[in-house]
């Protein structure tokens, strides 16, 4: 009986030591700071610079990032409204300059004027609130193939030559930022005549992919000569397959512009976690998103690699004013749905 007592007592005693060694053990998992950033999909994917800059950040500041891929730039948004009684996310990346006006006046995002904007070039801070950083930017263009095409178009014009004939791949501004930046470009050329460059240029489409990257996929597997890009796309061929085939056109009239943003969701309940993030972002990862993002980084202060030379500059970018998309918008693409399936 007595032994049996002796043992009960240490059971009894240990308990204590097993339940404060578990506390201790559970401690650092329980104060362990996570933030949920939503980006764009190709932003996430494994090709991305998603894989890229967020263990760099992990290993930097101790804080944990759960990286979620949410769609395009209007897709982003759109899911922020859906979510602003419940919100799951601290972080969004990728909404640029076109949606602007809708994401300063959602009330959405919470402002962050990041020390790091002192190394971005003024002309790139599109967001006077600051609700919106600038992470990279660019110009849409038409990129060729080389081994298909010796005399290009210079001109949107020129892509409604019959010698186009079915030699296009575009891509759906319903869901892709790219198939809405060529339509933006377009009224931006023509005004209101924008619907007769679509009427006409109809049959020098081969197709209308949904998304940049099943588009892009299928020009360089030779499905067509011609694709809506950017002008940086030849740089990925340089910098990771050592060939030049790629070549992007700067038109006579101009490229369009695209600078994409990131900003802190207003109701996060990590707001030194998501300021870091974002510094983090305009500073440490601005190589990473160069390279795997092949965009600009918006750092002036970052030397990029050599193959970035055979990206053509633009004799001077085109952009709308955010306010006249917002406007617009759902007229625009109302319109150019019916121009497009008669």
């Amino acid at each position: 009986m007595k032994k049996h007592y002796v043992w009960l007592v240490l059971a009894v005693l240990l308990i204590p030591v097993a339940l404060f060694a578990q506390a201790n053990m559970e401690k650092p998992e329980a104060s362990q700071r996570i933030i949920t950033v939503y980006a764009y999909d190709s932003f996430v994917s494994e090709w991305g610079p998603g894989p890229l800059v967020v263990p760099a950040f992990e290993e930097k500041t101790g804080i944990k990032v759960n990286l979620v891929s949410a769609g395009n730039g209007g897709e982003l948004l759109s899911r922020l409204e859906l979510e602003k009684h419940n919100p799951q996310a601290d972080v969004v990346i990728g909404i640029s300059n076109e949606l602007l006006h809708e994401s300063v006046s959602s009330g959405l995002l919470q402002p962050y004027a990041s020390p790091a904007l002192e190394e971005i070039p003024t002309f790139l801070h599109f967001d006077p609130t600051y609700a919106l950083v600038p992470f990279d930017y660019g110009n849409y263009a038409f990129v060729y193939d080389t081994q298909k095409i010796s005399d290009p178009p210079s001109s949107l014009d020129d892509l409604l030559d019959p010698r186009w004939n079915r030699s296009l791949i575009l891509m759906d501004p319903r869901t892709s930022s790219v198939g809405m930046g060529l339509l933006e470009w377009t009224i931006a050329v023509y005004g209101d005549s924008y619907l007769q460059w679509w009427e006409a240029v109809k049959p020098n489409v081969l197709t209308i992919a949904d998304g940049w990257s099943s588009g892009y996929g299928l020009f360089t597997e030779g499905e067509a000569p011609l694709v809506i890009s950017y002008t940086t796309s030849p740089v990925y061929h340089v910098l990771y397959e050592e060939s030049d085939r790629y070549q992007a056109l700067v038109f006579d009239g101009g490229n369009m512009a695209v600078i994409e943003g990131a900003g802190i969701v207003k109701s996060t309940k990590e707001l030194d976690a998501a300021q870091q993030f974002i510094d983090f972002l305009l500073t440490d990862a601005q190589v990473d998103i160069a390279t795997a993002n092949i965009m600009y980084p918006t750092n002036s202060s970052v030397v990029l690699p050599a193959a970035f030379e055979s990206a053509p500059k633009p004799a001077h970018s085109i952009m709308l004013e955010s306010e006249v998309i917002a406007k617009y918008r759902d007229s625009w693409l109302t319109d150019w749905v019916e121009v497009m399936s008669k």
